[in-house]
């Protein structure tokens, strides 16, 4: 890295945490860390637990050319501009230090993430080989982690599978290193889908895996449907997300407040799946549900 860096640090509360996050990360961010706005101290966690502050504050490192003000433009969508700070830095061994703060993540019983170069604990789990600040989630968010749980659990095998907002390509390269046959991946930001497609090929599932841009599930349909994006996207894409199970199929929502998953389990009542809480972290919820297996509407 060259001198002269342009650090960009966002006050928030952790519900928009990770939303934020990934703005830093798609206006161009070489690496994103979190840290306690405050003094708040952080407990011993549970197996399987990441913790996070109350109030975070997270701090983008940016190339020394980037448009700082265009940030914070577009920070201003999601938190009150006072909120943001903007400051030159010079080089330091960053992505080291981001490095050290990133160790292997365990999911359920076999389903790990390790970063490249570390081993791993159990090398005869099922491995998904993803580097943070790549983009759009490593695993360590509560949404992220009620997915990847359910995955483990999940009999994946031989079935196909469609990741709704694939971000970072996580959970369906997760879903290919449990067995699924096919994965497509959706996602209507371009740096996400080059993620993704990057990433899947690092973990040598780029054969059973397609990735595509698009504003919508497309044509087709599949045997599970995951989708981890927000509340109100998934709720106007009811009927689409529905209609893309196949009858018998699963379905899978996060992204979900737990305040938010009784008008998202209305839109897809409404729209022929009934969904139910199957888990809870931090706040946010898990919904499942699947479709009849005699349900004609769904065969396309």
């Amino acid at each position: 890295m060259s001198e002269g860096h342009i650090e960009v640090a966002v006050r928030t509360g952790k519900a928009r945490a990770e939303l934020v996050e990934s703005l830093l990360l798609g206006q161009g961010a070489l690496a994103v860390t979190l840290s306690d706005s405050g003094d708040q101290p952080l407990l011993e966690p549970g197996v399987g637990e990441t913790p996070l502050w109350d109030d975070v504050v997270l701090i983008g490192l940016f190339p020394g050319d980037v448009d700082a003000q265009r940030v914070r433009a577009a920070l201003s969508l999601l938190v009150n501009p006072d909120t943001v700070t903007i400051r030159e830095v010079r080089d330091q061994a960053w992505e080291r230090a981001w490095m050290d703060r990133f160790q292997p993540m365990q999911f359920g019983e076999r389903l790990w993430i390790v970063p490249h170069g570390m081993d791993a604990p159990e090398p005869d789990a099922d491995i998904v080989r993803l580097d943070p600040g790549l983009a759009f989630g490593t695993g360590t968010h509560a949404t992220t982690r009620l997915c990847l749980e359910w995955l483990d659990g999940a009999d994946v095998k031989g079935r196909d599978v469609l990741d709704y907002g694939c971000g970072s390509g996580v959970l369906g390269i997760a879903a290919a290193k449990r067995g699924a046959a096919m994965v497509r991946c959706i996602d209507n930001d371009p740096q996400a889908v080059s993620a993704t497609a990057d990433n899947a090929a690092r973990n040598n599932v780029d054969n059973r895996l397609v990735v595509t841009r698009g504003e919508a599930p497309g044509d087709g349909q599949a045997d599970i449907v995951i989708s981890n994006i927000l509340a109100g996207i998934l709720q106007r894409l009811a009927g689409e997300l529905a209609g893309a199970v196949r009858p018998g199929g699963r379905l899978l929502l996060t992204g979900i407040l737990a305040e938010q998953a009784r008008s998202v389990i209305k839109a897809y009542a409404d729209a022929g799946i009934h969904l139910e809480i199957g888990a809870e972290r931090d706040g946010w919820v898990r919904l499942e549900g699947q479709r009849d297996a005699l349900d004609s509407a769904a065969v396309s």
